[in-house]
């Protein structure tokens, strides 16, 4: 927002889209589910509008079109830096996934879950391969890869908009950027209340978050999740050269430990129902491999962030928080063991 209200200070935003964000949540589910339906429809209107414009530039007799071959074969070829230029690559990639895994948790919430997960999962598969891939192809197609990176580096949206003369090319993509962020952020605090309303039901957590108001949102847990923001917010505005990595560092810790714990989960239930000859409705090909390949991947890319100087402050700051949830279970566990055996020396 500073490039449109330079002399207004961050915090201001901070609480008006902080507070924006948790009343839509608090409201409804169905509230949650309409802002985020107008924040997905804007995101890939943009793609798509980039996507034509694209394939118009490359279509056309322009010099753009004309280059098409010297940047994707020239500065180095497809792999100028080798393979850990792309495995790095990959790592950074992550942060676009975060929060994929709210199809599933969302789907409890659906009228039809059966049929809301399997729509979902499909749709989601066609739009990361339309969406990502052939954007960032037309991307390296269109400007030379060594003009992404760098101080002076401008957006490849940018300068595919620029080219076509679409005016105020700037602030439209700071725009989508904003609608993006807002987008993660409101998928971030209902994925946290739900997975923490989980946790309490399954008496992992206190049993206050557990609650649920009469419009089916738990409360409590929403407030909680909030107050993560307002520590985050709060942090970022005193010091944010500090706090930025440190935030990146455990949401990309996050990302790969809850997408392991998932692979592991999803191989122990589906050898439990092959081992009991339960049957499935929805069923994908050589699923057990994908989630070793996926789980062999995440073991993989946490142990690169150790020896990659940007992301090696992911386990510093993953394994202590990580530790210290364990703990907290482990008190948690020993200490309601200790009043159930209360209760039953009391009983007899």
């Amino acid at each position: 927002m500073k490039m449109w209200f330079p002399d207004l200070p961050a915090w201001i935003w901070i609480v008006f889209f902080s507070g924006t964000l948790l009343a839509v949540n608090a409201y409804s589910v169905k509230a949650f589910g309409l802002v985020e339906y107008w924040f997905s429809t804007i995101k890939i209107f943009a793609i798509i509008v980039f996507i034509l414009l694209a394939i118009g530039i490359l279509t056309q007799n322009t010099q753009q079109s004309h280059h098409v071959l010297t940047n994707l074969t020239g500065h180095g070829g497809f792999f100028p830096n080798g393979f850990s230029g792309v495995w790095i690559g990959v790592i950074i990639s992550i942060f676009s996934y975060l929060s994929i895994e709210m199809i599933a948790v969302a789907a409890g919430e659906a009228s039809n879950p059966e049929k809301a997960v399997k729509y979902a999962f499909k749709s989601t598969a066609i739009r990361l391969i339309l969406f990502y891939l052939l954007s960032l192809s037309l991307i390296v197609a269109l400007v030379p890869w060594t003009e992404l990176i760098g101080k002076d580096a401008s957006s490849p949206f940018v300068t595919v908009m620029k080219i076509v003369g679409i005016p105020y090319a700037d602030s439209i993509l700071n725009f989508i950027v904003i609608v993006a962020a807002l987008s993660a952020m409101n998928s971030m605090l209902y994925i946290s209340t739900r997975m923490l309303f989980s946790l309490s039901r399954a008496g992992d957590a206190p049993q206050i978050f557990g609650k649920i108001r009469p419009n089916g949102v738990p409360m409590n847990a929403l407030f909680l999740s909030a107050m993560g923001i307002a520590v985050a917010s709060v942090v970022y505005t005193i010091n944010p050269e500090s706090a930025f990595p440190i935030m990146i560092a455990l949401s990309m810790f996050g990302a790969l430990f809850t997408w392991g714990s998932i692979f592991v989960t999803h191989i122990c239930f589906r050898r439990h129902i092959a081992k009991n000859g339960i049957g499935l409705k929805y069923k994908i090909p050589a699923s057990q491999f994908i989630s070793l390949f996926g789980l062999f991947s995440i073991l993989s890319i946490t142990l690169t962030t150790w020896f990659t100087a940007e992301f090696k402050s992911t386990l510093q700051f993953g394994i202590p928080f990580i530790v210290l949830l364990i703990v907290f279970y482990m008190l948690k566990r020993s200490s309601a063991k200790l009043d159930l055996s209360t209760k039953t020396e009391a009983s007899e």
